[in-house]
């Protein structure tokens, strides 16, 4: 967007000159505030003088030939004011209603609508106000639809369904109890899985600079294929320090997966972090590898408090609010802006760019590779389960419990 006060200050000018100037004067004068602006200097007149992007780029060539002396400084044959060709919706006064209610979401699902269920493109508009017996191209129709306010725009992700009655009380409940850990100097971390990524010479959404024209060559398919390598980046995350912790795995994302990338995260970074730690916050979404509803998950926790020697208190976020855990915007968006367009080639590759991923924040992550396997499904016995030494909190007993270490 130009700058307001740019903005009017061409305004103000070329009010005071318009009235003695005519068309090529106004498109020459146009061009040469362009150019003396600089940067954002094109926008910056045509939003003063609602003049088109075209007619400033005419002015500005015009003054390089005039410069060059290949164009005659004053032409003899100038059109009057008001000339030439006259605007579509003057020329062809339904063309406003007729595009307003085409266009218009309310009638999607209008059975008299044609274009209903279709791509609303200036093409297929103006083919179907042609049908109308309006007489337009499709560069018209953009430009009509500019002028009634509409724009191209993507969809937004903003409904989350409906919502659970206490999902306000669940996050009062997280936010507390995060506070009382860290106030006691014990250690709080978020954990979750990332989106499984195809790992070779497949595309990799985002941009990054190189040579122009040698872009990084890929597969032109990566269709699903039980022979690709993927890989799972289990994370943890810890609240308190900026720091992070990601496994990657080559098997199946399971409970026993999750529990022992934490493992591998107090070991290798945790208890150096907290060597008078006596009990662990873990605060999860409530799906996937580490469900509230798994009782899988249930059962790994209880042999991770006692391989650890803590007592872990965990905590779920309601149902479809897996965009409020903090792993997933305190750390996972920052690996994927890292390794943006490049094709991750190999789990060497993922490890590597996992691994320097920074902030300016100083977030720091460590990353490795785990080749053990996890089969899926595994099945958990009532006798495992009865195992287990679970304490349901008072507030949601499903999402907020305390397991012991045996």
């Amino acid at each position: 967007m130009p700058d307001a006060v740019v903005v009017q200050w061409v305004v103000e000018k070329y009010e005071a000159l318009s009235g003695l100037l005519d068309e090529r004067s106004r498109r020459l004068w146009a061009a040469t505030e362009a150019r003396s602006l600089g940067r954002g200097g094109i926008a910056a007149v045509m939003a003063a003088t609602g003049m088109s992007s075209a007619t400033v780029d005419r002015g500005l060539k015009e003054l390089d030939a005039m410069a060059a002396g290949v164009v005659e400084p004053m032409p003899g044959r100038i059109r009057k004011f008001g000339g030439g060709r006259k605007r579509a919706r003057e020329s062809q006064p339904a063309l406003t209603k007729a595009l307003s209610q085409l266009v218009e979401p309310t009638v999607r699902g209008d059975p008299m609508q044609p274009l209903r269920w279709t791509c609303k493109s200036t093409s297929k508009l103006a083919v179907e106000l042609k049908r109308l017996g309006i007489h337009v191209g499709p560069r018209t129709v953009a430009k009509e639809l500019k002028e009634l306010g509409f724009s191209l725009q993507s969809n937004r992700k903003t409904r989350e369904g409906s919502s659970h009655p206490d999902r306000d009380a669940q996050f009062e409940y997280i936010n507390e109890t995060v506070k009382r850990f860290q106030r006691r100097g014990q250690p709080v971390v978020s954990v979750d899985t990332k989106k499984k990524e195809l790992v070779g010479e497949f595309k990799n959404a985002g941009r990054e600079w190189r040579r122009r024209g040698r872009p990084e060559e890929v597969n032109v398919h990566d269709f699903p294929d039980p022979k690709t390598k993927k890989a799972i980046p289990y994370g943890v995350y810890d609240l308190t320090r900026n720091e992070g912790w990601v496994s990657v795995g080559i098997d199946h994302d399971t409970a026993r997966f999750a529990t022992a990338s934490i493992k591998r995260w107090w070991r290798k970074m945790g208890r150096r972090r907290y060597p008078q730690a006596k009990e662990l916050l873990i605060t999860a979404d409530c799906g996937g590898s580490n469900s509230s509803r798994t009782r899988l998950w249930k059962v790994a926790l209880q042999s991770l408090a006692d391989d650890l020697g803590l007592r872990l208190t965990i905590c779920h976020f309601p149902p479809g609010t897996s965009k409020w855990n903090k792993i997933e915007h305190r750390m996972f968006c920052h690996i994927t802006q890292n390794w943006r367009g490049r094709p991750l080639t190999s789990y060497a590759a993922i490890v590597e760019l996992i691994g320097n991923t920074t902030t300016t924040t100083g977030l720091q992550i460590r990353a490795e590779l785990d080749e053990n396997h996890y089969p899926p499904k595994e099945i958990v016995t009532p006798e495992q389960l009865a195992k287990v030494r679970m304490k349901p909190a008072s507030l949601h007993g499903q999402w907020n419990y305390v397991i012991s270490p045996n």
